[in-house]
């Protein structure tokens, strides 16, 4: 097969790929945009937030290591990645039927063990693609399609309420629609299983590519995983944000999904920006390790203003968590992709996403915590965590692959 033919099919591929991320970025992060608010109208307070945001992110990254091993010895890409995708069509509809916040925190949970299942089968499967389209493009064209969909979804929450009311009956209806993308996405999943039975065939053969000796990741892909547990300190989930918000009277109930929305718009176009710079950093010899820090650094301000008593400053604060967050979200898989063997990258993927959220759960109790105590000790926090994780990554020494 051409080069372009080999390109071709690899870009279908990551469209195909980007349509399960949409649909399915419209479900659940049409639901994360409303939880903060729903939290607060079921009476938790922030440290419960924190803690609930906190704890289903933990459940949805502990469990990730196993399901990247299990990638890597079942090569079931497809299955597991529609098992994780199916969870969303029985955990966000039954939010409707929570009633009170423990409830509420045991569906997130259960929302986030889907994704716990899926994430390295469909990071793995997203970098068989980068070989023919560049690492950095391929993650990013399926996070920008990720973030259309987190764009459109709470939007589509905004309007529910707009139209039934910002009561639990009104929520009830988001959560139950938010159902039908969910069942979109595991639909184009079976298709794209269809097209492609065995996803590895789009990849170049890779019998030469080097790795570790032992099916050992390496110390320098270690050193970059201390870098990203720092940056997951740092940055504060959507629900704390949206308490703080709320709670000073900068953005009523209303407004939170459409402010949540244009931040996750923000995010699929840093992603793409910063795709494009991690291919060419690459193109010209560099690891890709430094333009990660660029981004993190270029975020690393938005605590304090996110948290603070300006409208005005706290909308820049969130377009700031954005960039950090594509930086997390796109680039930061895509090295990994760039440097890992074809053969364990469902482990490793496993063990970057098991770091990165038993951190984020660290820091969201902590920031939860601090904000309880006082909401500018929280700021200064997550950007101090931000800026020291930006400095680990720069100086991980992480090599490129050749």
């Amino acid at each position: 097969m051409s080069d372009p033919d080999r390109t071709a099919r690899a870009y279908r591929f990551i469209i195909l790929l980007g349509w399960v991320s949409l649909l399915a970025d419209l479900c659940y992060e049409g639901m994360r945009s409303a939880i903060g608010p729903y939290l607060a109208l079921l009476g938790a307070s922030a440290t419960a937030v924190g803690a609930v945001a906190g704890t289903g992110e933990f459940v949805g990254y502990a469990l990730r290591y196993w399901s990247g091993t299990l990638v890597d010895r079942t090569h079931k890409y497809w299955a597991i990645t529609i098992a994780g995708y199916a969870c969303n069509i029985v955990a966000v509809p039954l939010l409707a039927l929570a009633g009170s916040w423990p409830a509420v925190a045991a569906l997130v949970a259960l929302e986030r063990l889907g994704k716990a299942i899926r994430s390295p089968a469909k990071a793995t499967l997203t970098s068989f693609a980068g070989a023919d389209l560049g690492a950095g493009k391929a993650f990013a064209i399926n996070e920008a399609m990720d973030q259309l969909g987190a764009l459109a979804g709470p939007l589509v929450v905004a309007g529910i309420l707009a139209w039934r009311g910002q009561t639990v009956a009104g929520f009830g209806i988001a959560f139950a629609l938010l159902g039908l993308p969910a069942l979109g996405a595991v639909a184009v999943l079976a298709r794209a299983r269809r097209l492609y039975p065995d996803p590895r065939a789009i990849e170049r053969d890779d019998r030469d590519e080097p790795g570790v000796p032992g099916g050992r990741l390496g110390p320098r892909y270690h050193v970059y995983l201390v870098g990203v547990a720092l940056v997951a300190i740092g940055l504060a989930d959507w629900p704390l944000i949206a308490f703080h918000l709320e709670r000073v009277r900068l953005l009523g109930t209303a407004w939170l999904p459409v402010v949540y929305a244009g931040a996750m718009g923000a995010d699929g176009l840093v992603s793409l920006a910063a795709g494009l710079a991690f291919d060419r950093s690459r193109a010209r010899g560099a690891t890709g390790a430094g333009v990660v820090a660029v981004f993190v650094i270029a975020g690393a301000a938005y605590a304090p203003l996110a948290f603070g008593d300006s409208l005005v400053l706290a909308l820049v604060g969130i377009v700031l968590w954005s960039v950090a967050r594509a930086a997390t979200e796109s680039i930061g898989k895509a090295l990994i992709a760039a440097i890992v063997p074809r053969a364990q990258r469902g482990r490793a993927y496993g063990v970057y996403f098991l770091v990165y959220g038993g951190a984020w759960w660290a820091g969201s109790l902590l920031l939860g915590r601090l904000y309880d105590l006082d909401p500018a000790y929280a700021g200064h926090a997550g950007s101090a965590a931000l800026v020291l994780g930006a400095a680990v990554v720069a100086g991980s020494g992480v090599k490129r692959a050749t």
